[in-house]
């Protein structure tokens, strides 16, 4: 996050958002109808991400994700006096907040003995427990609505975090008394601490990361309390800093937030800032911070008057004033601060006005939305030149069903997490607007098209329509801060004056691509005669053999760089025509550019799709966790290592005697990444070259580089190291001990399978879970029935989908 930025300008921008109060303040800096504040302890997990806070693990469901010791307290602000309304010490209490009447908490409690958090309400006095939501998911997070629904957060969208091993949950709404439970947000990832605006519309955090940084993007948004009309409130376009538990200010447009430095911290800690949205987005001198430089440890802010916020502190309940002057109000005891007790989400038993209403726009009968963009030319770098845009492609992010570590491997290497879908295409007109149907429900992002089919510009981001919604926007990537009548009201927009477009799907490519199935065949036919192990012409290997995790095609062209896609970094709205298939390498060897090979323009146009489509290794979440040596699981390389057998010992000393002095970073084992990170690596490595993932064959052991690199060229290697071959003979015993230890990992693969392999099965948890989401039946037995993952993971996507409550609608 750019602090030094937000910091500079204290001075000069304070007096923007310091709304002083009586000068009574500064002796008693609670306003007097503030006499009692509602607030909740727990203990904390060992896991530090922000989210991760509630349900259970995926390599475990009986490893924890929560804490207990929880316990609903209030606080009479006079006396200091304490009175718990609901103490579990071996459940968890979290997120209370108090009706527009001041009396009536909802609040989300999981019970002693229990594994999820639900709603439940209760008075400021302690009567009236009841319980609101129930069934095998965690509803967290709760806000009340001004027509006295609820809006919360909740796994009730069956998926889990693309890059760990925990439970998403996404925004959901229903009644007071926790029924007519309805999804708002597509979102493949986390959405949290909603709020509603002064407005009526919500606030809240997204996460999101569609071919960029799974660390850098999770900012303030908001919606309608119905879910339509999701837009951008500030950040998206700042990477590196969680902004989360924003709520607005009173009597201001402003919100105070939580900036949570980089990837965001336990129960999301960071420091407390005010934001004004008057310049958009994207200012960042629009946010200033008023806890100290370099202390991150506050959490859930409340903004009681403009200028005085109540929020925690590790184990303290703190008042703050917009000068940064501050008052302890309550700490919690000495005994269960060293059970790691901390204190959480205070809140004012206080009356307070309710936000205006906003009509709904969702009509539950209808099966998709329509979506109206009236110039695709506006927006911020878009002045393309040149040839028109025509159509737009449309792609769904997939979620996943399981996950298992905070890498994208095998999915990609360096890349995307997550899998998408190619839907089709729809048409934009001469003018460049466009207006089409979309499924409801569904995590959608668009690439815009010219004329000949090249991808002119990108989107990474995802949006999604409600059932019935109509919505818009100016441009690709337009200003936030220009309206459309900034551009031209007057204009008949072509696509307005016919129905609204169908996406048409793409005929003869994959919907969702797998590449050995559907881009190694291409390879094959037209470039294995000169890029196999025995001649690799250019240094180059484009055979389906296996490595460790992916095959040496795929890794080639990865670090190669033969196709551009997002890769796993911290930029976005990228220019014109510098991603996609348009500038990817590949596509020029393969169109007659490279020696006159010339595939043929199907084959052209997999490629082509399987790169817009974020160039994935396999085609199915099945692959996650299976059919590697040295995965990872929970930012750790634990997944059949193959570092104690009996082989590898030998290997690596076999290795380390007759390679390093030449070859410091080159592995010495079938796991050794040399140094070189597993979920970014730095592309201008010169050991990318050299890395495990390429130097060992696990489908032809003696083929591997590591073997065939320094065998003299009479005894059937390449002689290339140097003018004495490091092998004479396959008979040295150092050829013999790597040779066996490569042995061992083609055995181990093909005794546990990868996903492209016959006879191949996914994990326990993958199967576990897709019978818990009732994908799977629920006699279906792990290891003794056959299971094809590609249509599991297709019923499991088809299983999210929105249906119409009156009638069935056929949806792409």
């Amino acid at each position: 996050m750019p602090t030094v930025k937000f910091c500079c300008a204290i001075g000069i921008l304070f007096c923007s958002f310091r709304f002083l109060e009586a000068a009574s303040l500064e002796q008693d800096p609670l306003p007097g109808n503030v006499a009692e504040i509602v607030f909740a302890e727990r203990s904390l997990n060992y896991d530090g991400h922000w989210y991760a806070n509630f349900g259970y693990y995926a390599d475990d469901r009986d490893r924890k994700a929560y804490g207990d010791l929880g316990r609903l307290a209030k606080l009479d602000v006079a006396t200091g006096k304490v009175t718990i309304l609901l103490d579990d010490p071996k459940g968890a209490v979290r997120d209370p907040v108090v009706h527009y009447d001041g009396q009536t908490i909802v609040f989300s409690y999981r019970p002693g003995d229990t594994d999820y958090y639900h709603l439940y309400e209760i008075q400021a006095d302690g009567t009236g427990l009841r319980q609101l939501t129930d069934g095998p998911f965690d509803d967290i997070e709760p806000t009340w609505m001004p027509d006295d629904s609820l809006v919360f957060v909740s796994t009730r969208a069956k998926r889990w975090v693309n890059c760990w091993l925990t439970h998403v949950a996404v925004l959901y709404a229903c009644d007071r008394n926790g029924q007519n439970i309805r999804q708002l947000s597509a979102n493949i990832e986390h959405d949290n601490t909603p709020w509603p605006l002064n407005d009526g519309r919500i606030l809240y955090q997204r996460w999101e990361y569609i071919d960029r940084s799974q660390v850098d993007y999770h900012h303030l948004w908001t919606m309608n309390p119905d879910g339509s009309g999701a837009m951008v409130f500030y950040g998206n376009q700042s990477p590196s800093t969680l902004m989360i538990d924003a709520k607005p200010i009173p009597g201001t447009d402003n919100v105070v937030s939580i900036f949570s430095p980089g990837h965001g911290r336990k129960e999301h800690a960071g420091a407390v800032y005010v934001v004004s949205p008057k310049r958009g987005p994207d200012q960042e001198s629009s946010a200033i911070r008023i806890t100290p430089e370099k202390d991150f440890n506050y959490r859930d802010p409340y903004p009681i008057t403009r200028d005085l916020i109540l929020c925690a502190r590790t184990n303290k309940l703190l008042w703050i004033r917009s000068d940064g002057q501050k008052g302890e109000l309550y700490q919690v005891d000495a005994e269960r601060a060293e059970q790691s007790v901390w204190v959480h989400e205070p809140r004012p038993l206080v009356p307070r006005q309710r936000e205006p209403v906003i009509p709904s726009r969702v009509d539950a009968s209808q099966a998709t939305g329509r979506m109206f963009l009236s110039d695709v030319n506006q927006g911020r770098r878009m002045k393309v030149g040149g040839k028109p845009i025509t159509r737009l492609l449309v792609v769904e992010s997939l979620p996943k069903p399981i996950n298992y570590t905070g890498g994208m491997e095998p999915i990609s290497y360096g890349g995307t997490f997550t899998l998408e879908r190619l839907l089709g295409t729809v048409p934009v007109e001469a003018d460049g607007s466009a207006f089409f149907e979309v499924p409801a429900l569904r995590s959608l992002f668009f690439i815009a098209v010219d004329e000949d089919g090249d991808t002119v510009k990108r989107m990474q981001s995802f949006t999604n329509v409600m059932p019935g919604e109509t919505t818009g926007c100016v441009g690709c990537h337009e200003h936030r801060t220009q309206s459309p009548d900034m551009i031209d009201t007057t204009q008949d927009y072509l696509a307005i004056g016919r129905p609204p477009s169908q996406i048409q799907p793409i005929k003869g490519v994959p919907d969702v691509f797998d590449f050995p199935r559907d881009i190694q065949p291409i390879l094959d036919r037209h470039c294995v005669t000169c890029h196999c192990t025995e001649r690799r012409d250019g240094g180059v290997i484009l055979t389906g053999d296996h490595g460790p995790v992916y095959s040496h095609s795929y890794y080639m062209l990865t670090y190669l760089k033969q196709f551009v896609d997002g890769r796993n970094e911290a930029k976005s709205n990228l220019s014109p025509y510098s991603i996609g298939a348009v500038v990817s390498p590949l596509m020029q060897k393969l169109s007659g550019e490279h020696h006159g090979v010339m595939a043929t323009e199907s084959e052209r146009k997999i490629v082509k799709y399987w790169i817009e489509t974020g160039a994935p290794y396999p085609g199915t979440y099945a692959a996650l966790a299976s059919g590697m040596i040295g995965g990872y699981q929970e930012n750790k390389q634990v997944h059949h290592t193959g570092r104690e057998w009996p082989e590898t010992v030998l290997a690596a000393s076999a290795i380390r005697r007759r390679c390093v002095s030449c070859h410091e970073k080159i592995p010495k084992d079938l796991s050794d990444n040399s140094q070189i990170s597993f979920w970014r690596p730095t592309w201008d490595e010169p050991n990318l070259g050299r890395t495990r993932h390429i130097v060992f064959n696990l489908t032809h052991p003696e083929k591997s580089l590591v073997l065939r690199a320094p065998l003299a060229k009479d005894a059937g290697g390449d002689g290339r190291c140097g003018d004495k071959p490091v092998f004479r003979s396959k008979d040295d015993p150092d050829y013999q001990a790597i040779l066996s230890m490569i042995r061992a990992g083609h055995q181990d693969l093909q005794k546990r399978k990868r996903f492209d392999m016959p006879g191949f099965e996914p994990t326990w948890p993958y199967v576990r879970e897709m019978k818990r989401f009732g994908v799977l039946p629920a006699e279906f037995q792990f290891g003794r029935d056959a299971i094809d993952v590609y249509e599991t993971d297709r019923a499991y996507w088809e299983s999210l989908w929105y249906h119409p409550v009156d009638h069935e609608v056929t949806v792409p």
